[in-house]
């Protein structure tokens, strides 16, 4: 039976150690501040946005709400970025997307500064990752999965680590910072040859396939830690992974659950880069 990291208590940590990073920074005169940009009133947008809003006040971080409305032009969306770059106050933004279809999304990403992109957005953000600089920030969920790592001492370093997937969002920039701690890296996608073969010998697992099931008893070993990025809904409207946890969790050593995982992470990653965000502006 596999160990499950589970993601609460690398939350607890986690939420842990920002209020004490927060209470430092006030000390010092400064409130590190979100703003959340959202475009519309999109159900996901809108939950997405209560639980950062809830996790901010947790830990003591302010939020500054930015609500434009559907029809908003692509002018009027920049100049209210160019907007919160101005704002010394504003320490990071999360743009809540997708946008609506009439927006240029990649304009609109490049426009927000790599400063105070707390979620990974822009290419000087992933140009951070890619270099192991500290421009910018990774996107929240990739480093939810280093932050699970390193909270369950899963040291990553000489050891082989198999990452399914080759997004922007999870797996290019995890499999980046896998290899900044030493890890012996394999990206596998959908036109990987025979992927159980390549899956089977990894030490570490990261599945962000986006399929829901397709990491299945053939893919794995004993003893491996897997981590599942995947967020599916079955028909039944039960939320599921892209591993078959069923199948796989009395193989592996470790497993994250789903829900329960990876995803519960991500929100206090998010705080985590506001925090850091503010720090770095102080040193600027």
């Amino acid at each position: 039976m596999a160990t499950l990291l589970r993601g609460a208590e690398v939350v607890s940590a986690l939420n842990e150690r920002i209020q004490s990073e927060v209470a430092a920074l006030k000390k010092r005169g400064v409130v590190p501040t979100l703003a959340i940009l959202r475009v519309g009133e999109k159900p996901d947008d809108l939950a997405y946005e209560r639980g950062a809003m809830k996790r901010a006040e947790t830990v003591g971080i302010a939020i500054r709400q930015i609500v434009l409305p559907e029809t908003v032009s692509q002018e009027a969306l920049l100049a209210e970025i160019a907007q919160i770059n101005a704002d010394d106050s504003i320490h990071g933004c999360l743009m809540l997307r997708p946008l609506p279809k009439h927006i240029d999304d990649l304009r609109a990403r490049e426009a927000l500064l790599p400063e105070k992109d707390i979620d990974g957005i822009t290419q000087g953000s992933l140009a951070g990752v890619f270099s192991g600089t500290k421009r910018g920030f990774p996107p929240c969920t990739a480093k939810a999965c280093m932050e699970i790592l390193a909270y369950y001492n899963i040291d990553p370093s000489g050891k082989n680590a198999v990452v399914i997937g080759r997004s922007l969002v999870i797996g290019k920039p995890v499999a980046m910072m896998l290899l900044q701690k030493n890890a012996t890296v394999t990206i596998c996608h959908t036109r990987t040859k025979d992927m159980p073969s390549e899956t089977k010998r990894a030490e570490i697992l990261i599945v962000a396939a986006g399929k829901p099931g397709v990491v299945g008893a053939e893919y794995v070993s004993p003893g491996q830690r897997v981590l599942d990025v995947g967020i599916n809904f079955n028909d039944e409207g039960k939320m599921t992974g892209d591993v078959d946890f069923s199948a796989v969790e009395p193989i592996v050593g470790a497993i994250t659950p789903v829900p329960g995982g990876v995803g519960t992470v991500t929100t206090s990653v998010l705080m985590a880069h506001v925090v850091e965000a503010a720090r770095r502006a102080i040193e600027r």
